[in-house]
């Protein structure tokens, strides 16, 4: 099944006032964006604008695809708690425009997700043109808009989407542009050239938004704003320029990334295969925090285990990005996994390698309870990667080679491909510190929640990249 991101945003110049709506399809899978609305219509207040937008976007997404799944996102925490039931609709003008929007696709196959404003600028400038439009008695035109110019692509948070793209991209980049001896200059392009310092983003926290908070009488933030705004800094960018720059920008990301220290030899990337990794939800040993490796009772998942998968399983199905599941044998893993591929209409593959540690004696024992009984032992394990547990457990060491063997089968099985693991807090966390060259006592020294996820891209000539880690959001 396909599935659409709708972004959408209204305002009004006075609430009521004159107002405009703008809204956004876009692929979930790649984020690219596959049609755009927006429309003055005249004195009306925010929220019916925002209605207004809201059912906009949902027929743009079914024109495009009939039978698509649309998680919608809009910074208006009123219409997505009408929408999800949460509150009450009292407001007459409201009423029909939500039973419209309700009746475009079937409520199933749509969710709703509260954004704050920064996050849906693309929207929001739509809906500033049109207003803008009808203040020069014009309607909206699409082949006027630069919203989606002066809208930066945002990157994809949570888990990546799939790797392969981006790598593509890269490679095409690099392709296309030969890369400098040192001491040669770089390719001109629409963009200054920068350093690999300079590929090195920088980010800044957002600005904290009221979800409620009303918007200015005179909303300038929009394409006369922009305008002004590009008339002082020069000649406003052709779509050509935005295009180079990309491309550059790519090229500049592509040295740094792929060559670490290693010269100006742009080595081939190859697509890489990224690995989800999810811990299982909630076991009843789980809250009382007690050893549960390969070697005890083997426990199911509590009920908030398995609605904690349920969760995991909405979020990635929104995502759109998975392309297999893999599970460790053990029953909590299992069963999480086929809740996960059920909704995401996958089957479960079962990999020996992804087992949790054998703890030994200490199997069902809070770390408490091991300090009282097996003291030295305990020492001996937190001091050693080669130390096994009391009875012959596994050693952290033996677990990091078996880890290491099992990544580099399934890294070859899944080349290019984004593959969800269901596994355990110890594989999880070696796979994150191979990855990164860490030492074994880093395993002392990262959290990992019930049902997290994490993420590792492992690229054709040996390099990984950890793209996430203890992602829980899902959760709230």
């Amino acid at each position: 099944m396909r599935e659409f991101i709708v972004e959408a945003d209204g305002g009004s110049r006075g609430n009521p006032g004159p107002a405009g709506y703008g809204s956004v399809v876009s692929d979930a899978a790649t984020g690219e964006t596959l049609a755009e609305a927006a429309e003055y219509i005249g004195v009306a207040t925010n929220n019916v604008a925002e209605y207004r937008g809201l059912v906009a976007g949902l027929r743009a997404a079914h024109e495009l695809d009939p039978d698509a799944a649309v998680h919608v996102r809009m910074d208006s925490k009123l219409v997505v708690e009408q929408m999800t039931g949460r509150w009450k609709i009292k407001h007459p003008a409201m009423k029909p425009l939500a039973a419209e929007a309700a009746r475009v696709f079937p409520p199933e196959r749509v969710t709703y997700e509260w954004i704050p404003r920064e996050r849906n600028k693309h929207a929001d400038r739509l809906a500033n043109e049109a207003m803008d439009a009808g203040k020069r008695g014009e309607q909206w035109s699409a082949s006027a808009s630069r919203a989606a110019l002066d809208t930066p692509r945002p990157e994809p948070a949570g888990p990546p989407a799939d790797a392969a793209a981006g790598a593509a991209r890269v490679r095409a980049a690099l392709a296309s542009t030969s890369a400098p001896t040192p001491g040669s200059p770089r390719p001109s392009t629409a963009a200054p050239a920068a350093g690999p310092a300079d590929a090195t983003p920088t980010s800044g926290a957002e600005p904290a938004t009221a979800p409620d908070s009303p918007r200015p009488a005179d909303d300038t933030t929009g394409a006369a704003g922009a305008a002004g705004a590009e008339a002082d800094a020069g000649p406003a960018r052709t779509s050509a320029d935005v295009t180079a720059a990309a491309a550059d920008a790519d090229v500049r990301a592509a040295r740094t990334v792929a060559t670490p220290g290693v010269g100006w030899a742009p080595p081939d990337m190859g697509a890489p295969a990224t690995f989800v990794l999810l811990r299982h939800g909630e076991t009843p040993l789980t809250p009382q925090k007690r050893f549960s490796g390969s070697g005890g009772s083997d426990p199911s998942l509590s009920d908030i285990g398995r609605e904690q998968a349920a969760r995991v399983a909405e979020f990635l199905a929104r995502r759109g990005t998975v392309q297999a599941v893999v599970a460790s044998p053990l029953a909590r893993t299992r069963e999480t996994a086929r809740i996960v591929a059920a909704r995401l209409g996958l089957e479960v593959a079962v990999e020996d390698g992804l087992r949790e540690t054998d703890f030994g004696a200490w199997e069902g024992l809070t770390f408490g309870e091991v300090r009282e009984r097996h003291p030295d032992d305990l020492n001996a394990w937190l001091s050693s990667p080669d130390a096994e547990p009391t009875g012959g457990g596994e050693s952290f060491a033996a677990t990091a080679d078996r880890i290491a063997a099992t990544r580099d089968k399934l890294t070859a099985a899944y080349a290019g491909r984004t593959v969800l693991l269901v596994t355990h807090v110890t594989p999880i966390k070696t796979f994150v510190r191979l990855a990164l060259g860490a030492p074994p006592e880093a395993l002392f020294r990262m959290e990992l929640s019930a049902a997290s996820l994490s993420a590792v891209a492992y690229y054709a000539d040996g390099n990984a990249s950890v793209r996430l880690f203890n992602e829980t959001s899902h959760l709230r």
